[in-house]
């Protein structure tokens, strides 16, 4: 008898340990899963260009201002504060921010916010730079208010532009594209967003798709955004593979002349911080843009090459 007890007694405790390390186990999973999660946000942080819209002087606080045609946005405060950031918010509500361009409360956002790019993001991408976001430091500032021009202040009319000008979803790979190019198509229209400035756009914001990437003279606080389709003349038909990565790696361009201003800025928080693969990818991307040529040394007068965005 005393044997048949100290049998099932051993098996008993034999039975605790393993449930106990298999919810230990359980637990160093999750852990590792958020780990992860939390450090692939911090990729798609980068890769998106959070940085350059939403940082004045604290990090993802808002406050900077963003000079357009149409009147002066101030990007809000993304970070975890719960009445002045993105604390209160949960991930539904931040993967409809990006997906469909409105807020918790239904209000539809300016165009400014390039949801029209960030709509195209996977899930995955966005449930990870919302686990990311929620790590940063959270900061008191208040969303400051933007001077828009009449009619286009009257949030109202946001609806009525989004319908024939915005479809959500993300984006949708091409089977007759390597994965390399697809990989670059991604960073280029969903993550990086480099149609909201190098597109030009219409009378009413929207942007023109059959000038996709050739340039602007109505880019971000009234500079000139240039044409990097692959023309040759006014675009950047003549750059090798080489020199559009040593561009995108170093702000180096052909000319040995390196980029400033606003690019620079672009470069340093977003596309010099990607990884091998992904510049190899964007670069295959947008060599095989179609050429335009757009010559915007003589369609933006007066010309002054101190607001040359490049």
């Amino acid at each position: 008898m005393k044997t048949l007890l100290m049998s099932r007694w051993l098996r008993g405790v034999g039975v605790a340990a393993v449930l106990v390390l298999a919810g230990f186990l359980g637990i160093v999973t999750r852990v590792l899963a958020s780990e992860g999660l939390v450090e692939h946000g911090r990729y798609v942080f980068y890769a998106a260009g959070c940085v350059s819209c939403h940082t004045s002087d604290q990090l993802m606080a808002g406050g900077r201002s963003l000079v357009t045609p149409f009147g002066t946005f101030y990007p809000p405060n993304v970070t975890p504060h719960k009445e002045y950031g993105i604390g209160a918010w949960n991930e539904e509500e931040f993967v409809r921010a990006l997906r469909e361009g409105v807020n918790p409360q239904g209000e539809h956002y300016y165009p400014a916010f390039p949801y029209t790019s960030y709509t195209r993001m996977t899930r995955q991408d966005m449930q990870a730079l919302y686990a990311y976001l929620l790590t940063l430091p959270a900061s008191s500032r208040e969303r400051r208010p933007h001077d828009v021009q009449w009619p286009f202040s009257l949030r109202s009319m946001i609806p009525q532009w989004k319908s024939g000008r915005f479809t959500p979803g993300a984006y949708h790979a091409d089977p007759e594209k390597s994965a390399q190019w697809n990989r670059g198509a991604y960073l280029a229209n969903a993550l990086g967003h480099c149609s909201e400035c190098h597109t030009p756009r219409d009378f009413l914001g929207a942007p023109r798709r059959d000038r996709y990437l050739a340039g602007t003279c109505t880019g971000p606080d009234d500079r000139v955004v240039p044409n990097i389709t692959a023309d040759r003349k006014t675009g950047i038909g003549n750059w090798t593979y080489e020199q559009l990565l040593t561009f995108l790696r170093t702000g180096k361009k052909p000319d040995g002349v390196f980029t400033s201003s606003l690019m620079a800025e672009v470069l340093g928080t977003s596309c010099m911080r990607l990884n091998e693969y992904d510049l190899h990818s964007l670069a295959i991307y947008l060599q095989s843009v179609p050429q335009i040529h757009n010559d915007l040394d003589t369609l933006c007068t007066p010309y002054d090459d101190s607001f040359i965005y490049e």
